[in-house]
């Protein structure tokens, strides 16, 4: 009866830890702290790729490409090419996640136009720009999707893939930037495509080992 008696108390404790995890939400104040946040962290990534002529993965990635052999304003490309991906995510992910992700899109379409203007780089070292650029972006995409948002496109579908089918994020990002910065090898280069690639396994290993299903549970 003892036994039994331990048994049962440890299983009434594992299930109030895990009721206490999966109803501790994350408030409107913290959502928009943790997303801006994450959009600055990210934009500033992504500004430290543009200025070592490196791409990045994701629909950011289509964007950069696309603005470096049309030489078509970066912000207004990124933020077009979403358009089209939140009709997709309306059914898998619902209202509020298309929501702040529109909001966390068009904020970093915002940021990375005015960020010239306020941080100049005269010169950087494509090393300096994938570490620092492909950490940024790691930590920022991190905290989108920890507050339920993401940067469009991609993002949504490997969100939607993790969310619906338990696949991790941040390794599922990895197989679609590959393919990306393998088409990038035609635009900028072999070397800028080597470095290119270097930042994406950096940001995307971020993901893949903090983002893990069942590692976090905080929700909106």
């Amino acid at each position: 009866m003892r036994n039994e008696d331990t048994n049962t108390g440890a299983i009434t404790d594992e299930a109030q830890k895990i009721t206490l995890v999966q109803t501790s939400k994350h408030t409107l104040v913290e959502d928009i702290f943790a997303i801006t946040v994450g959009v600055v962290l990210t934009s500033v990534g992504v500004y430290l790729f543009q200025q070592a002529e490196l791409v990045i993965g994701g629909v950011a990635g289509i964007a950069l490409v696309t603005s470096y052999a049309t030489g078509i304003d970066f912000s207004i490309l990124f933020f077009a090419i979403n358009l089209p991906f939140y009709i997709f995510g309306i059914g898998g992910l619902g209202w509020r996640f298309i929501i702040k992700t529109f909001c966390a899109v068009a904020l970093m379409s915002v940021l990375v136009r005015l960020l010239p203007d306020l941080l100049v780089i005269e010169t950087i070292h494509p090393l300096v720009a994938a570490v620092g650029g492909g950490t940024m972006i790691g930590l920022g995409l991190l905290a989108l999707f920890r507050h339920g948002a993401g940067l469009g496109g991609i993002n949504i579908l490997v969100y939607w893939l993790q969310a619906t089918r338990n696949i991790r994020a941040g390794y599922t990002q990895l197989v679609v930037d590959c393919c990306i910065l393998v088409a990038a090898f035609f635009v900028v280069g072999s070397v800028a495509a080597l470095w290119s690639v270097g930042g994406a396994v950096l940001f995307n290993m971020i993901l893949g080992v903090n983002h893990k299903p069942g590692r976090y549970m905080g929700a909106s």
